[in-house]
């Protein structure tokens, strides 16, 4: 009998006023495909399903209905991408859509930039990085800049921060503590 249980995150689903905008942001920046798109008779809205991967049949779902004075509730949807180069080729995605506002952050374990989709949803685009330091923490990076440089700043940033890990010495300790959680 399992004891443990720690699920993972899968999907959301986010209520929308123009599904359309936020189809072409999606596809066109982020890389997703839509996977299903129909009519709920049901919940009586329209429902478009999203994906970046064959193993999942989508991992954001936009619902029709959200007011036209309704606020997003969204803090944030992130994105992981592979590597650094990968991280670089976003940004400048992002970039030649036209968006101008975007803010660079590196968190230590995570190098990282922020974007809002057409409804002012947040969205961050990361990859990880072979270290750890606590967090919140965040200072600005430039992703313009070499991707060599970018790494060597953010390694001797995190060295330099109290309570750094390496990557691998920070997964032991959580897999630790998730071994011994009921």
């Amino acid at each position: 009998m399992c004891t443990s249980v720690h699920p993972q995150f899968s999907h959301c689903g986010i209520y929308a006023r123009d599904i359309d905008a936020q189809i072409d942001f999606y596809t066109k920046v982020v890389g997703l495909i839509v996977a299903d798109r129909g009519y709920s008779e049901t919940a009586r809205h329209e429902f478009v399903f999203l994906t970046a991967s064959p193993e999942h049949h989508h991992q954001v779902v936009f619902i029709s209905g959200r007011g036209k004075n309704v606020a997003s509730t969204v803090n944030q949807l992130s994105f992981k991408v592979a590597d650094l180069d990968q991280l670089k080729a976003m940004y400048r995605r992002a970039q030649d859509y036209g968006i101008k506002e975007i803010r660079q952050i590196c968190h230590g374990n995570a190098l990282s930039f922020y974007i809002a989709d057409p409804e002012g949803n947040g969205i961050e685009v990361y990859t990880d990085t072979p270290w750890y330091i606590p967090q919140p923490h965040g200072v600005s990076i430039d992703l313009s800049r070499p991707a060599d440089e970018i790494m060597a700043t953010t390694e001797k940033h995190c060295r330099e921060t109290p309570g750094f890990l390496t990557l691998d010495a920070w997964k032991a300790e959580v897999a630790n503590r998730l071994a011994h959680t009921p």
